[in-house]
């Protein structure tokens, strides 16, 4: 089933990774991808911008597809319904995340952790993503969105706010707790928003003075630099920067039986750790794997009850390089959203 889509698109693609100043993506004409059975093919309305996108394109992540285009933040319509598509119709508003696949059997996916499924598959990585004109996506691991939210908004949400809830979760925030954020990018706040929503009190350790000033406006009692104390102990910390420096630093500033998760798929290398100034006291360092379908839903519902809204800047499809070369350089806070503004 189609609505009549082009044989060809625009799409970026990774040539080969490498420092983004160097131009690792390159902007091509490629064919539209036709939906396998229980796929569909989404017309791509934006997409925003993620680390993880720089992570590959500069070779952080190893290569899992070779000239893979970005991109796991999309919000879109349905283009084309693959064999066995039922539970679409052609037009439909949809989301496509990060997580793509799991397999559905083995035992991570029985128990309700499909997050560390060994088979996992992931947009933008595994399968061509949404720096383009047209993805897919199988219709089991695309999101129903709502309808009274503009695309720019609802993009960031779809893996910055919902491996931000899942960071959340698993930093145990406990009620009216006291959490803190060190990077205060797209992730960050937005969880800031739901943290704050739901009583908590929040501390940003972020560089630049543009994020720190967002989380101000947003709400947060106090902002400093990464490596800064807060102003209290911590009941819960999230580290979103992909700095292992942090690690040791987040620790210290926990309160006892306080937990630290890390946030990102990539890490540079963390010191030793002091067992007595930085783990004693019960204190936990947790990792974030992903997220389930369920994280996602949990989160787009949680968010539209609380209003969490994402602070973005818009840069047209053409323009995604340099919309990575900004995320590097700590140009804009909130996050950044491609637009493909010839979409109808």
């Amino acid at each position: 089933m189609t609505v009549g889509s082009p044989a060809t698109m625009r799409a970026w693609e990774v040539s080969q990774p490498a420092p983004i100043e160097t131009g690792p993506l390159r902007y091509v004409e490629k064919p539209v991808p036709a939906p396998a059975p229980g796929e569909l093919l989404v017309q791509v309305l934006a997409c925003a911008v993620c680390r993880t996108d720089l992570h590959v394109s500069e070779g952080d992540l190893p290569v899992h597809r070779e000239h893979v285009t970005p991109g796991h933040m999309v919000v879109g319509r349905a283009a084309e319904l693959g064999e066995g598509v039922t539970d679409y119709a052609l037009g439909d508003r949809v989301g496509v995340a990060w997580l793509r696949h799991t397999d559905g059997t083995c035992a991570y996916c029985r128990r309700g952790n499909e997050n560390l499924c060994p088979n996992s598959r992931y947009t933008g990585w595994d399968a061509d993503g949404g720096y383009a004109e047209y993805t897919t996506v199988p219709a089991a691991f695309a999101y129903r969105l709502p309808a009274d939210v503009p695309d720019v908004e609802l993009a960031p949400l779809l893996c910055a706010g919902i491996i931000g809830y899942r960071a959340l979760l698993r930093a145990s925030l406990p009620e009216h707790g006291k959490l803190g954020l060190y990077g205060f990018g797209d992730s960050a706040h937005l969880v800031a928003q739901l943290a704050l929503a739901q009583g908590a009190t929040v501390h940003a350790l972020t560089r630049g003075a543009a994020s720190q000033r967002l989380a101000l406006e947003l709400g947060a009692a106090s902002v400093g630099g990464a490596y800064d104390s807060p102003p209290e102990p911590l009941d819960s910390a999230i580290l979103f920067a992909p700095v292992g420096d942090l690690v040791p630093v987040a620790m210290r500033a926990l309160d006892r039986g306080g937990v630290l998760a890390v946030a990102g798929i990539h890490l540079t290398d963390t010191p030793p750790l002091n067992y007595e100034r930085e783990l004693f006291y019960e204190k936990e360092l947790r990792s974030v794997t992903s997220n389930t379908r369920d994280d996602g839903r949990e989160f787009l519902e949680l968010a539209l009850r609380y209003h969490v809204r994402a602070t973005t800047h818009v840069y047209p499809m053409s323009q995604a390089q340099q919309a990575l070369q900004d995320l590097k350089a700590g140009v804009f806070d909130g996050a950044a959203v491609l637009v493909n503004e010839e979409a109808p």
